[in-house]
């Protein structure tokens, strides 16, 4: 059985720090493109950050460049999400997902398995 399991959101003061965790089980993670998206309330999930299979390549969407960064450990199975200088607008239930995609893709559409999503709150 495939499982993501994201940790480490919650409750934030604008200009915070936040570091989510992904923990895999059930795939080779190494073989799996890993993802970051997010959903604010009311709002379509929108792609956050991408790093391909060996995790020498990334990327980060303008909305959150320069402010987050992504990585993943291979040997824990497990990809994380650093977000620094938070902002009320970063508010939104954050999703970790795999892919069999080589390069890194920002459509939801070609991620196969999803987390349960977690929490972040950042408030003004």
């Amino acid at each position: 059985q495939v499982k993501l399991v994201e940790s480490g959101g919650g409750l934030v003061q604008a200009g915070g720090s936040l570091r989510l965790s992904c923990a895999a089980s059930g795939i080779t993670f190494s073989r799996y493109a890993m993802g970051w998206f997010r959903q604010p309330l009311g709002k379509e999930r929108e792609f956050v950050a991408g790093i391909n299979r060996d995790g020498d390549s990334i990327y980060i969407a303008d909305a959150v460049k320069g402010r987050f960064t992504i990585a993943r450990d291979n040997a824990k199975n497990t990809v994380y999400l650093q977000m620094n200088s938070l902002k009320p607008e970063d508010t939104a239930v954050y999703y970790c997902a795999a892919s069999w995609s080589v390069s890194i893709s920002r459509t939801p559409q070609e991620y196969y398995y999803w987390g349960q999503g977690i929490q972040v709150a950042v408030s003004s």
